[in-house]
This record gives structure tokens, sequence and C-alpha cells, in this order.
């Protein structure tokens, strides 16, 4: 017979989602659980996170107002020179049955936020010392990571990048070859950097020491990051955005992200119609949600206004459209989802911190008008969206994916599984995935796509289940106060109910 449960948290790889349930029997609340998962991640899923990374964390805690800690990455270049700026790097990247293309290099890199992001969360939240945090993840890094099958395929994919540069290849292929299943990885420096952060905080990360030894890297390989942007670098506290959706309220990302309105945009849209949507509706939906990301709506981001006028332009009906994500729920009703990104990694690992850098300045969803045409500080508009489901004020459903612009079509199907459906959190993490761009409609194997298929909507379907369709950690309380989880087998992803001993 099972003891009290504590809580329940899913994660991309086992052994974060494992560091993360410890805190948990060790007395932690949802974001102490989630910042120690989050560190481990950098062992652990070393391309997708990391210091050098950036976020966003939702935090709902009992009789308090739910906060968006927004710690993504910003555009650089306070007192950079743009003629110095190298080109990026283009690198395709196969997913089996598609290809994307993303830029890495050194002009790819913005202002990341990760270290701020953790020492912020801890200060507001936390109950366990960062140090105790800190410590697994730590000696992960420096003993390594045996690679599963997942995150070597990761590993696989990405190997033009993780071979870009000598510093990169040194950890990521030692020998001469691209680390695969089985293989260590290992990162002794970032292992002394997340130590540094333990002991120091954020300092060393924004004006001191490790600060200067990444910007004279970057900046002397032809980037634009530069000290005065680090300085300036700031979490963010975020009204989160509120929408309903069968009788309850969904919290998600608000602007100046992207990706949080568009799905807020999408459930309102179809909370109009009986519940579940077939996939012609949601294909419907998906199709309208990306029309409407103009460049008018990419400028209205920055209008604090403009959330409210964008949610009340309810579309009608049509006629018959590189991440990591930690998600926790604890017994005494806190809530935390938390996504963090590294972008596809830009190939650039800073000798001496083992900080592996972002290269979201190089990623056309972030840049959908052009490259390089931010102004320094302005949050670059991601699509990572951590939300959380209320019911009766209380958390129901905590989720959120990986996936790039697939991001929010994960986000949409998998809270219409649980809350329309009603399948555990487990079963609609895993059920086949569609997804709409540019016209196509992308199918996995299973994907009921019988709707459309009279129609002469283009369907590209997927062999195996695959990454490309994101990577959803969810976790749910039932009515009857029972917790479940569900981590995304297309990201190596785990979930664990934790119970008293």
């Amino acid at each position: 017979m099972g003891g009290l449960e504590l809580g329940v948290i899913a994660a991309g790889h086992p052994r974060t989602t494992q560091a993360g349930a410890d805190v948990l029997r060790q007395g932690g609340n949802a974001v102490d659980a989630a910042l120690g998962a989050m560190l481990v991640s950098f062992a652990c899923e070393p391309l997708l996170t990391g210091l050098g990374a950036g976020g966003y964390m939702l935090v709902a805690a009992p009789g308090e107002e739910p906060v968006l800690l927004d710690f993504f990455v910003e555009a650089p270049g306070r007192g950079a020179d743009p003629a110095r700026r190298e080109e990026l790097v283009p690198i395709s990247v196969s997913f089996g049955d598609a290809i994307q293309v993303f830029n890495i290099g050194a002009a790819s890199v913005g202002t990341f936020g990760v270290p701020a992001g953790i020492c912020e969360a801890a200060r507001r939240y936390g109950s366990v010392p960062l140090a105790e945090l800190v410590r697994p993840a730590a000696t992960l890094a420096r003993e390594g990571v045996e690679l599963n099958i997942q995150q070597a395929y990761v590993f696989e994919i990405l190997a033009d990048i993780v071979t870009a540069t000598p510093e990169a290849a040194a950890l990521f292929a030692p020998d001469g070859h691209v680390l695969g299943v089985g293989e260590q990885v290992r990162q002794p420096e970032l292992a002394d950097s997340l130590e540094r952060l333990a002991a120091h905080g954020k300092g060393p990360f924004y004006s001191g020491d490790i600060a200067d030894a990444i910007v004279e890297w970057v900046s002397g390989q032809g980037g634009t990051l530069t000290a005065q942007d680090l300085a300036a670098y700031e979490v963010a506290s975020r009204k989160p955005v509120r929408v309903g959706y069968r009788g309850r309220d969904v919290l998600t990302n608000p602007p100046p992200s992207a990706g949080g309105i568009l799905i807020a945009h999408a459930l309102a849209s179809l909370d109009q119609d009986p519940a579940p949507p077939d996939v012609r509706r949601i294909v419907a939906v998906m199709e309208r949600t990306q029309a409407v990301r103009t460049p008018e709506f990419l400028e209205g981001l920055d209008d604090p206004q403009f959330v409210e006028r964008f949610l009340a332009r309810r579309a009608p009906a049509p006629p018959l459209g590189s991440t990591t994500h930690i998600s926790v729920l604890d017994a005494q009703g806190w809530a935390c989802s938390v996504t963090c990104s590294n972008g596809s990694c830009s190939g650039i690992v800073v000798p001496g911190t083992g900080v592996h850098l972002n290269n979201m300045l190089g990623e056309q969803d972030l840049n959908p008008l052009g490259f390089h045409r931010h102004p320094p500080g302005r949050r670059l508009p991601s699509m990572m969206a951590p939300t959380t489901v209320l019911r009766d004020s209380a958390p129901e459903l905590v989720l959120g994916s990986a996936g790039s612009n697939r991001i929010r079509s994960a986000i949409l199907q998998t809270i219409i599984r649980v809350i329309d459906e009603g399948l555990p959190a487990s079963e609609a993490v895993e059920a086949p995935r569609i997804h709409y761009e540019d016209g196509v409609v992308y199918a996995e194997p299973g994907a009921d796509t019988s709707a459309i298929e009279s129609t002469d909507q283009p369907i590209a379907r997927f062999r195996d289940r695959n990454l490309f369709f994101g990577g959803v950690q969810a976790v749910a309380r039932d009515s009857s106060g029972a917790l479940s989880g569900g981590g995304d087998p297309r990201r190596g992803g785990a979930a664990i109910v934790v119970e008293s001993r």
C-alpha cells in the first residue's frame, strides 16, 4: 500500500525527473523540485538547455496571484559595432521526415537568462538552499552521464552543430565521433560553474569573471554580446495570460513571448464549440492561429493593452487550424511549470566556464521578420509557454513543451485530451499528434486524419513518433486529489509520483 502523495513531477530525462522527485521527498516545494530538476537537466540534456540558455517559469502558489518569471534570451548589442558582426552559419537538421534549418556561431548568441532566473526563483519561492539543489547536478556533470537513446538521437541530429567548433567537439565528440548510446558525456567545467552559482549567485555570470570570459570569447568570434548587455539583464515578473476553457482558467506565458497568447487564442476559439473538437476543427484553429502571427502581431507584443485586444478577436467558426520542460505539483497545492531552451545550441562553448551558449538570434521561429532586427535589450518572441490549468482556483493540469513552432500545437492537443476527452496525463502526452504549418498538416502514426483526407489539405505523414512534434511534460490532479504525470517518450521524458516512505 502506497504512502501519502507528496507531489508529482514530469521532465525530459529520467535522471532529471528523479532529481526533482528527491527534492519533493526531502520536503521541498514544487519550485524547489523544479529547480533541482532543472539544474540536473544541464548535465543530462546538455544540448537542449544549460547556463547559457533562457526560459520561463510559471508559479501558482496557494493563496497568491500566479506569477510568470521571464528569464528568456534578450537581443544583445549594447555598445557593439554591427559592422563587425560575423555571418550566421546555417545548419540543416533532419528529423527523418522533415528538415529544418538552424543558424549557429557567435553571431547567433543572445543574452542568456538562466543563471539569473534560477537565483530569482530560489530567492522568491525556494525553501531548500541552492547549494543543496546544485550538488547532484555538479556531481553528474563532473562524473558524467550515460547517453540514453533519446539524448543520443539529439546528439546525432545536431552532429554538425556539436562538431562546429573545437570546444564543442571536445565535449560532445571527444574521440573524433559524436557520442552515442551508452557513452558518457562529462562537463567538469560546467560543474565548477554550477558550484560558483551556488556559492556566489548570479554575479559571476553577469558582472564577474565568467561574464568577462564569455564576452571576450563571443566578441572575439564576431558576436555582439557585450558586458553592458549582461550587466543590464534582469528577470521580469509578469502577470500570466488567463483564458477560460470548459469552465476552467488556463494560465500561460504573456507577451512579449508569442506562444502563450497564441495558445490562448486557439483555446478561446475552440471553447465556442462542443467538446471534444474533431481533427478538422483543430487543424482549422491551428491554421488561423498561424495566420495571425503577422508583422503587426509581433510588433504589438510590446503594447501592454495588446493581450486584451487580441483575445477579444473571437474568430468565427470555419465552414464544414531544442528545449526542455519540467512540470511539478506538490501536496501543498503549489504548481510550477518551467521551460528552458538553448535553441538548437550555437556550438559556442566558452573555455574555462563549461557554458554552452544559445543560438536564439539564429532561430527562424524567433526571428520571423528577419535576423538581427530586434533592438538591444528586446526579449525575443518565443513559442515557449509553461501553462497551468486551474479548476475552482486549484491547479488541475500543469504542462509545457519543447519543439519550436510545434510547442503551441503540442500543448493545445494535450489540454484537449485531458480536459475534453478525460484522458490521464500519461495517455494524453503519448497520444499521436498533428501539427499545421505553411499549408501542410504533419501527422504522427495513429493520428486520425480521416476528417481532412477528403479535402485538398496536404498531409505529411511521419513513419514513427518523433521529437519534431514536441516534448510535453504534464502532471495532473484529478477530482479525488490523486496525482498523475506523463513524460513525453518523444524526448525520453519520465514522470514520478512521489510518496512518503
